[in-house]
């Protein structure tokens, strides 16, 4: 009987693994959240987690739900938005 330790390949998957969680945390300040937008190209946008109140949002969330359910393809919350309305929406959003 003794100690069984991780394999080399199972530890560079745990490095691995721990650097993508580390370095998507780091690109998303706290209070805000990634989305992905766009109907065939997806593109990436952080934003206040305050939009998650306003209605107009919420109906982008409901599309959201809609297409996707809960299994967001590209591992983060995907909206399939026309990328120009999304902007628009957001600075309006922003100004408000």
């Amino acid at each position: 009987m003794g100690i069984r330790l991780p394999s080399l390949v199972q530890i560079k998957q745990l490095v691995k693994l721990q650097s993508l969680l580390s370095r998507n945390q780091a690109d998303v300040p706290k209070g805000h959240l990634a989305v992905y937008i766009g109907d065939v190209e997806k593109r990436r946008y952080v934003v206040p987690i305050s939009y998650l109140n306003h209605p107009s949002f919420r109906s982008l969330l409901c599309q959201a739900e809609e297409e996707f359910g809960f299994n967001h393809p590209m591992g983060g919350l995907t909206i399939p938005c026309n990328e120009d309305a999304f902007v628009d929406l957001t600075s309006q959003l922003h100004a408000s």
